[in-house]
């Protein structure tokens, strides 16, 4: 559905958004409140369905619960990567105040290369059709992959994109304010808060492998891919501040995601011989994460007691 016109305004649309929101909106370094955050979540969810709304009404009922599916798997997806920018922001300690700006910044990489990989995925699957059930073999082996594997204590500041950007580039040792790079004595050094936007780059990277191949499970259109991906990004900062407080008390959020990974992965596999419905993989999908998100909350609501 995607027509030269339909990127070029939903892209510029995306540009507009950032450029406000860097330049406009959050151009004072400031600790997001819980009221803010709470106000920017629903705006941008609401502005996600309203868009899904849009694609059903011009596009039709299929498209557009393909939108919503794709959304919700990686908006679920994207909370999962949260607790990873949690542990990162202590790690280095990150003061609450500039953590926004990492976020945006890295807001806006994660943008560029999940267009660049949505891009390289549907020219894949449009050359070699064969390529989905490789996808779908990848996202069963990752989903038991994260329902099995052992969780190890995360240490980023010990990982080697820090050691790298560390003996490779001019890094001060002290934060500056919000700035990633600074000039002292004529020369250009990078700040620890550069190295802190390259892990969370990184990181984002490493996460897009499992959920850009996941929506291609639900559409082959690359504008729906994009556009649900784009959506669920956009509003990840706020969701951060939002659930920074909670994010340790969803402890069953992964266990329902590779449940997720594997059930898209093998009706990619499985695609030629059974045929499951949109409308039925997005009751699922929602199904499984609201059993995995109550099953935290009642288990963390016992904790607390």
């Amino acid at each position: 559905m995607g027509t030269p016109l339909l990127w070029l305004i939903f892209n510029l649309f995306v540009l507009v958004t950032i450029a406000l929101d860097l330049g406009v909106l959050h151009r004072r370094p400031h600790k997001m409140s819980t009221r803010e955050a709470l106000t920017w979540t629903c705006a941008w969810v609401g502005l996600s369905i309203a868009f899904g709304l849009g694609v059903m009404h011009f596009s039709g009922e299929q498209r557009g619960l393909e939108f919503f599916t794709g959304y919700v798997i990686e908006k679920a997806l994207s909370v999962d990567n949260l607790f990873l920018f949690l542990v990162i922001f202590r790690a280095f300690a990150v003061d609450e105040k500039i953590q926004h700006r990492v976020l945006e910044w890295g807001i806006v990489g994660a943008l560029v290369m999940r267009g660049l990989m949505i891009a390289a995925g549907a020219g894949l699957i449009e050359r070699f059709g064969w390529v989905l059930y490789v996808f779908g073999a990848f996202l069963v082996l990752a989903g038991l992959h994260m329902l099995f594997a052992k969780k190890a204590e995360m240490h980023p500041e010990e990982n080697r994109i820090s050691h790298f950007a560390i003996k490779h580039l001019r890094v001060t040792k002290e934060y500056h304010g919000s700035k990633f790079f600074v000039r002292d004595v004529g020369k250009l050094f990078a700040t620890p808060l550069f190295v802190v936007l390259l892990i969370v780059e990184i990181t984002d990277i490493t996460m897009a492998v499992d959920s850009i191949p996941a929506i291609f499970g639900i559409t082959r259109d690359p504008f729906i891919v994009y556009t649900s991906n784009v959506f669920a990004i956009l509003g990840l900062r706020a969701m951060y501040f939002l659930l920074a407080g909670v994010l340790g008390q969803l402890r069953y959020l992964t266990a329902g995601l590779s449940f997720v990974l594997t059930f898209i992965g093998a009706k990619m596999v499985a695609e030629p011989w059974v045929h499951i419905s949109v409308e039925i993989s997005l009751g699922i999908v929602a199904g499984i994460l609201l059993v995995a998100l109550a099953a935290s909350l009642v288990t963390g609501a016992k904790t607390k007691t």
